[in-house]
């Protein structure tokens, strides 16, 4: 009997490449693109309409998100409690106060709860960004590639790209 090398039977790391197609299944997001950076700590989204309220004596936070790029069609509402409130650093050096949500991230057929800037990144080339501290839950980035997840259907893409 051969040796058992499906990393999901094992604890080898799962191969993802440096832009992915993920689903955010607790927000019924079926398909949006991610660009995974090893050079970021936390995970940001893409949210704007930000408003705190109170449920149960917690802080929550309800916001949008726009799942697909250059658009700003299909914006989904999210309710969530605040995990954190943290000033984080962007590439360029701003550093800002931001919300922090725990959220389910499903990337190469696995699902992994992640800290969530909540930002804006209307201006970036990604709505999604998965940073370190996701990736360190079983995955490796393959920079030269992209996308070894798999792809949504076409038209699926064709809507990513505001067609």
């Amino acid at each position: 009997m051969g040796a058992v090398t499906d990393s999901h039977l094992t604890n080898q790391p799962h191969t993802a490449g440096w832009r992915e197609w993920v689903s955010l299944p607790d927000l019924g997001v079926p398909w949006i693109k991610a660009k995974l950076d090893t050079g970021a700590r936390s995970s940001a989204i893409h949210a704007f309409d930000l408003e705190e309220f109170e449920r149960d004596g917690q802080a929550w936070v309800r916001f949008s998100i726009h799942p697909w790029q250059r658009t700003s069609e299909e914006a989904v509402v999210v309710e969530l409690p605040v995990h954190d409130r943290r000033a984080v650093r962007s590439s360029s050096g701003h550093a800002d106060e931001r919300y922090v949500v725990l959220m389910d991230v499903r990337l190469l057929d696995r699902v992994v709860t992640t800290e969530m800037t909540l930002s804006r990144r209307d201006e970036m080339g990604f709505r999604l960004l998965i940073g370190r501290e996701a990736l360190r839950q079983g995955f490796l980035v393959d920079a030269g590639r992209s996308y070894l997840g798999g792809r949504p259907k076409r038209a699926v893409r064709r809507k990513n790209r505001g067609v």
